[in-house]
């Protein structure tokens, strides 16, 4: 892990300090004005000292070790992949950190910075409170980094106290926002409670709708392609396939007895039968993703949804869900029940005022107690308008992957998952320092 420090400090001091010409460093200075980035050095203890932990907490039945390969994308999918990766969504942290080393404004100089990246491993380094020896101490998760923050050049942290800095938290944020007045603990650590942390912006998979500082983005897919010809290519094949299957459902659950969206799904799709309504044979589909089968391994749901019109995005033990993007990528159109699983969370990736263009929204009260039919619904919307809908899930698509690094310069014009992060992030920094300066 030593080695891979280094490389990360060699490659940082190489982008800053090295620009080819001196009228390319004028050009980027101009481009540069309000999107300068300081990424924070830390001991690698809050980094990637945490990656030689991963066969400690096996998530499933197995290590998260094969998953930190490709600096967080995972093991390829087989051997001849360009783009495909066996991803898991807990080694975001590590992904957006391998690609910020690559952003084009990055600054050697803190004060000279608009926001400071901390690339700490917040999700793993919460693996020993969740689920290991430190379970009944969660409420110190963080005070560790703060103490350095404060004690190690702590100008840094001072000049701002913390409003310009931002960092990747990649589990929800519940998560993270056990009270610390719960004795003992229940579940979750309380990073997100600690007054230490109050005026940082947290990039997590799932806001809370109150804290200011958290902000939704999106759950890594599987797709991490490395240039234009190969996102266009996977783009010609979701705008071809051919959609025989009405509507699907990837994932776990519903099986208990009581009343909830995914019984009420399983049990609507169950009682489905082929259909002659062309273009679809068949109605429902469900895809069993009990038990983290499908994690990693894409080919069991994509194929699926490359087939399906729509895909359900019900709530679970939280409202979103990673395969609200996965169906996304496929070009199925997501079905939501609740403003929480992405109207109100995704709010920089998913605009407002396009929201309905390429998503149904059903209550799910009408499903669960009322006597409201999914099927019906879906039905009940023209082909022109459901062509028209894909149309837009294709177009926002780029939007929500987040593309290899070492991305051809083609690929970099296109706005990923990260780009739009990042930049909003600063928006948000800068509106937020400009608020406190005023008070």
């Amino acid at each position: 892990m030593a080695a891979t420090s280094a490389f990360y400090v060699l490659f940082l001091i190489a982008a800053t300090f090295f620009p080819s010409t001196a009228s390319l460093l004028q050009i980027q200075q101009a481009e540069c004005t309000g999107r300068r980035i300081y990424i924070r050095q830390l001991p690698p203890r809050f980094n990637t000292d945490l990656l030689a932990n991963c066969s400690a907490y096996p998530l499933f039945t197995e290590s998260f070790c094969p998953y930190t390969a490709n600096h967080g994308l995972g093991l390829k999918t087989h051997n001849r992949s360009q783009s495909w990766y066996r991803t898991d969504h807990l080694l975001l942290e590590l992904l957006f950190h391998r690609r910020i080393l690559e952003y084009p404004c990055l600054s050697s100089d803190p004060s000279a910075a608009d926001a400071i990246f901390l690339p700490y491993y917040s999700a793993l380094d919460a693996l020993k409170y969740l689920y290991g020896p430190e379970v009944n101490s969660s409420y110190n998760h963080g005070l560790d980094l703060h103490s350095f923050l404060r004690s190690d050049q702590p100008h840094i942290w001072s000049r701002r106290s913390g409003h310009d800095h931002f960092l990747v938290m990649a589990r929800p944020a519940w998560d993270f926002s056990q009270p610390l007045s719960n004795d003992p603990p229940i579940w979750g650590t309380s990073f997100l409670e600690l007054p230490e942390f109050l005026n940082i912006t947290a990039l997590t998979f799932e806001s809370r709708p109150w804290p200011w500082q958290e902000q939704a983005i999106p759950y890594p897919t599987s797709f991490h392609p490395p240039n234009l010809p190969l996102l266009d290519a996977w783009v010609r094949r979701v705008s071809s396939s051919k959609r025989t299957v009405l509507s699907l459902f990837a994932g776990g659950g519903g099986i208990s007895a009581s009343p909830n969206i995914r019984r009420s799904i399983r049990i609507e799709c169950e009682n489905t039968s082929s259909s002659d309504l062309h273009p679809y044979s068949k109605l429902c589909e469900v895809v069993d993703c009990s038990n983290g089968v499908c994690e990693h391994d894409p080919i069991r749901y994509m194929k699926p949804m490359l087939q399906s019109a729509f895909c359900f995005q019900p709530p679970g033990d939280t409202p979103t869900r990673r395969s609200t993007f996965d169906s996304i990528l496929a070009g199925c159109i997501p079905v939501f029940f609740e403003d929480q699983s992405a109207r109100s969370q995704y709010t920089w990736h998913f605009p407002e005022e396009e929201f309905g263009a390429f998503s149904v929204f059903i209550p799910k009260e009408n499903v669960v107690y009322g006597e409201l039919k999914i099927m019906d619904v879906l039905m009940a919307i023209p082909s022109w308008k459901v062509r028209k809908m894909r149309q837009k899930v294709v177009e926002i698509m780029p939007r929500i992957i987040y593309r290899s690094h070492r991305s051809s310069p083609g690929l970099k014009s296109k706005k990923d998952a990260l780009d739009i992060a990042v930049e909003m992030t600063l928006k948000r920094i800068k509106a937020r320092v400009e608020e406190v300066s005023a008070e």
